[in-house]
């Protein structure tokens, strides 16, 4: 008993003693040096673990008060009473603000130091009150002092190799200038501040899942068979993240992918893009039919996008009609992690929107995504997008859905890709060389971006045309006449003088073709070849007359061509043409313009005036597993070889009736459809492809 009690006394003093302690200690207490090493390992055991028990039953206390004040603020916001007479409140006659001082000061102080307590523990490192620098009626207070842990759970252990820095989730939700909530119909100045405070832990959630995905290889992240494509192990994912927006709904499906690449950016130039919703739009011009930002909750610390956090709407989409556009509500969160060294990460609010508002059906929940950008000594950028969203696979056509579900039509590969061949395009626009591919002569520097500016709109017209976005208000058309597969749809141009005035007319396919994408693409850019499909061609070959580089491939370009005459009483046609290329696929873009307002264009001249309905291709991959034929070949293993092809949706746009009064007719919509299954056929026999 007394050598018990003289050990514990002894560890009180010296819960690590040496070498020469420990051996004294043994011959006083008749033991081996190794049972006194033992027992003095085991006791600080015990310790450790007695005192991870107190602090944890400490964190579930205050955790539990934290829930149980929530619920009482939403009690007493759900019926207030005024204080003078005792009875029920009318809110519509209590201001905003005094709303927030009766709920929020009875509490403020105690859960502001509780707050921080635990903020500092989770970081470990002190944080400083907000006390001092709020002003008095300071509406927002709540969303500092709302967080709560969970907010931070976690975000001090992330294991990296990226230079992210000592405060990574540490200082944002006690330091972000947050813009004083608006009123809105319905909705309280308390509401709206438990709404954003939600918010902002939710953001700090999805930016510490998405750096560990960007940043963690094997077993989260393996390579597909085919393509060698990077896609997450759902499994491992489910083991290692709690899922932030809820579970996924029935019958939906996950896509997930992660690509890296270099682009010719620095860091701050793509944050600034990533978070500005109309430069954002037009560097995916493709991808982003439409987009807004309907509130920003923090415009950033210290001048910088550091913290800047927004709800943004925005309108995916893969360019074909049996592709429906991805519609998402989401937050968009921009974090520094060290010098060079940004994040931005994007998740989907519709699972913590008011629940007593008419649900509206979502048929896509975009979870964490985004990108980690890291600067480069060249003046590139490394940057990592990671792309994770479920959807609903049902209203997409048997077609694309190996596309889709393999990442390669919403994915990481198709953002980088389009990111990468952007930023080549800027750096050569912004160069003072003219590329020596360039050959325009007759063109002044300021018609040549004139020029670029148009072909920029023309294929943004396009897009619009092909997904039915809500850029134009087109309308479906159920007609008989028409292939099961073609959509047809109209629009009244009004006052718009980038577009011929009257009734306008789109329709557009998708098609299989048992071709690569590379081979289709050069097939249908190449101004030699045209007539063999187009009938614009006056069915002879076309000339070059103007050829302006976009990027290092070739396929990269804004073209004028021009079209033989039938006869001498015919004026030649000028066609302006845009194509691109990318690992992601290709765009071929035209439309005929107007001779005399060309020459105004190639003179430096507003390109705005120019009246345009353009038409043209988009080719992608089929995707692995599509419904390509087999071919004679077979495998080792006895079984035939899939054929590779593409994906080809052809699209049209054109003026029926230049009258925008007047009614569309059956003749119309059956000259399209016949115009575009001609097109095809076209394609096909020239391609040699089977029917």
């Amino acid at each position: 008993m007394f050598s018990v009690c003289f050990c514990f006394s002894l560890f009180k003093e010296c819960p690590h003693p040496d070498e020469k302690q420990r051996l004294e200690l043994s011959k006083r207490l008749c033991l081996e040096t190794r049972q006194v090493k033992f027992w003095f390992q085991n006791r600080r055991t015990q310790m450790k673990t007695q005192l991870e028990r107190h602090e944890n039953s400490i964190l579930r206390q205050e955790n539990d008060k934290l829930r149980a004040e929530n619920m009482s603020i939403r009690d007493a916001m759900r019926n207030p009473i005024c204080t003078n007479c005792g009875g029920p409140a009318i809110i519509g006659d209590i201001s905003l603000e005094e709303q927030h001082l009766r709920i929020e000061n009875a509490r403020l102080k105690d859960e502001l130091d509780r707050v921080c307590a635990l903020a500092g523990k989770f970081l470990g490192r002190p944080i400083s009150s907000l006390a001092s620098s709020m002003a008095p009626a300071m509406p927002s207070s709540s969303l500092e002092l709302g967080v709560g842990s969970n907010g931070f759970g976690g975000l001090s252990t992330v294991a990296t190799t990226l230079p992210l820095g000592p405060d990574f989730g540490g200082g944002i939700s006690s330091t972000l200038p947050v813009a004083p909530p608006t009123s809105t119909t319905g909705v309280t100045g308390l509401e709206r501040s438990l709404e954003r405070s939600m918010f902002l832990e939710l953001a700090l959630a999805a930016m510490d899942e998405l750096v560990k995905m960007a940043q963690n290889d094997e077993p989260l992240w393996v390579r597909s068979l085919e393509g060698g494509r990077e896609i997450l192990n759902l499994e491992e994912y489910m083991r290692t993240f709690t899922p932030c927006i809820g579970m996924k709904p029935n019958g939906f499906v996950t896509e997930s992918t992660r690509e890296t690449g270099m682009v010719i950016i620095n860091s701050l130039a793509l944050v600034e893009t990533l978070m500005d919703s109309n430069r954002w739009a037009e560097m995916f011009p493709c991808m982003i039919a439409r987009t807004s930002t309907t509130d920003v909750i923090s415009s950033g610390m210290g001048g910088t996008r550091n913290g800047a956090l927004q709800l943004m709407h925005a309108e995916l989409q893969v360019l074909s009609p049996l592709v429906p556009v991805r519609e998402v509500n989401f937050l968009r969160f921009c974090k520094q992690h060290a010098e060079g060294v940004w994040a931005v990460v994007d998740v989907s609010i519709d699972t913590i929107r008011d629940t007593s508002v008419a649900p509206t059906f979502v048929n896509c929940r975009r979870l964490p995504s985004g990108c980690v950008v890291q600067d480069m000594p060249n003046g590139y950028s490394k940057v990592t997008w990671v792309e994770h969203a479920e959807y609903d696979e049902s209203a997409v056509h048997q077609l694309y859905r190996p596309l889709l579900s393999s990442g390669m039509g919403f994915g990481a590969q198709r953002w980088v890709a389009t990111l990468q061949r952007q930023c080549e395009c800027l750096a050569i626009l912004m160069s003072s060389t003219v590329p020596t591919r360039d050959h325009t002569a007759a063109i002044t520097a300021g018609g040549r971006r004139s020029m670029l500016k148009l072909a920029q709109r023309m294929t943004d017209n396009f897009c619009a045309g092909v997904c039915a976005s809500t850029v134009h208000k087109w309308n479906k058309l159920c007609a008989g006449n028409v292939d099961e597969d073609v959509r047809v749809m109209t629009r009244k141009s009004v006052d718009d003088p980038g577009e011929p005035p009257g009734i306008v007319l789109s329709a557009a396919t998708s098609v299989w073709l048992p071709v690569s994408p590379q081979r289709l693409f050069d097939f249908l850019r190449d101004e030699r070849l045209r007539s063999e499909w187009d009938i614009l061609s006056n069915g002879g070959p076309m000339q070059e007359m103007a050829h302006i580089a976009k990027g290092q491939d070739h396929g990269n370009c804004v073209s004028l061509l021009r079209a033989s005459a039938m006869n001498a009483n015919q004026s030649s046609m000028l066609i302006l043409q845009e194509t691109c290329i990318d690992a992601a696929g290709s765009l071929v873009v035209y439309a005929p313009v107007d001779i005399p307002a060309m020459h105004v264009v190639m003179n430096g001249g507003d390109s705005a005036y120019v009246a345009l309905l353009p038409s043209g291709f988009a080719i992608v991959p089929d995707g692995p597993g599509s419904r390509g034929p087999n071919s004679g070949a077979h495998t080792n293993s006895g079984g035939p070889n899939r054929v590779s092809g593409s994906l080809l949706t052809v699209a049209f746009q054109i003026l029926v009736n230049s009258l925008p009064t007047a009614k569309l007719t059956v003749e119309s919509v059956e000259t399209v459809n016949n115009l575009i299954s001609c097109t095809v056929q076209k394609i096909k026999a020239a391609l040699h492809c089977e029917s």
